[in-house]
């Protein structure tokens, strides 16, 4: 995995850590965001006793040129290296992401079926939403010289005066790592077991449907339910639709919990 940046982070970047029960959460965060978008998920998660850990992506929460020197192997292997982390100290895990971290935990219950109990998904990102990205994949050492990075996507909240705390500008050369890991998730879509509870926000201005649409077609092989969201834009983890998210999840937890100690209800 790559080594962790020593860059000053930005205002609540940090990743949090709870110890708690023998249930724990594994929150993973959206690209060029930071922890800051899952904070409140995670304390909630945490206050109701299970054990939570949201680890901030490698090359996120510093500056977007530190971004540009990552791709999606190294925000994969982060978010491997702390789900078998939660694993060896709790009975059951369960991943949940917001927009990109959304395709990163779908491709954690697809590596390692023997240790995700549940998933739960917010807005993800599971298919190319820019048409520029498969061209510049390909070329993407070459394209990032010429056009370093483009205007940002983060903060699409309705709350006012809300925002997600993330970068202004997209690193185009991280940016171009993504149809990969888009590609290698749908293709694994029917060796999902774990069940999955999504929420869609109908006003998202920077994922659109078919992502979902995506999922319900391929992931055959398990429970898919979908909730929608009518009054959040995209980062609805810190939207007027929070509490329906944290609400549902720790719902959802206590539903497949094993342990039946999986929080304090």
């Amino acid at each position: 995995m790559r080594p962790t940046s020593a860059l000053p982070l930005l205002l609540g970047a940090d990743p949090f850590s709870h110890v708690g029960s023998r249930t724990g959460v594994l929150l993973c965060h959206g690209f060029t965001g930071s922890p800051y978008s899952m904070r409140p998920w995670a304390e909630y998660l945490a206050a109701s006793g299970l054990s939570v850990e949201l680890p901030r992506l490698p090359g996120h929460g510093t500056t977007w040129q530190d971004m540009a020197t990552t791709g999606s192997d190294d925000w994969y292997a982060a978010v491997e290296e702390a789900l078998l982390d939660l694993a060896s100290r709790c009975d059951e895990v369960f991943v949940m992401g917001l927009s990109m971290g959304g395709a990163l935990t779908l491709r954690l219950a697809q590596e390692h079926p023997d240790v995700v109990t549940g998933v739960v998904l917010v807005n993800p990102s599971l298919t190319v939403e820019d048409r520029r990205l498969p061209f510049i994949a390909p070329i993407r050492h070459f394209a990032a010289r010429l056009l370093p990075s483009t205007p940002g996507i983060g903060s699409d909240v309705a709350l006012e005066p809300a925002g997600e705390g993330g970068y202004d500008r997209i690193p185009t050369a991280a940016a171009a790592t993504l149809p990969r890991l888009w590609r290698t998730v749908q293709e694994s879509m029917s060796g999902l077991r774990a069940p999955i509870l999504a929420y869609r926000s109908t006003q998202d201005h920077v994922v659109g449907p078919e992502s979902l649409r995506i999922l319900a077609r391929r992931a055959v092989n398990t429970r898919l339910t979908i909730h929608l969201l009518h009054d959040s834009y995209h980062v609805a983890t810190l939207d007027h639709d929070a509490a329906t998210i944290f609400e549902g999840s720790l719902a959802f937890v206590g539903e497949l919990s094993r342990s039946g100690e999986g929080a304090d209800r």
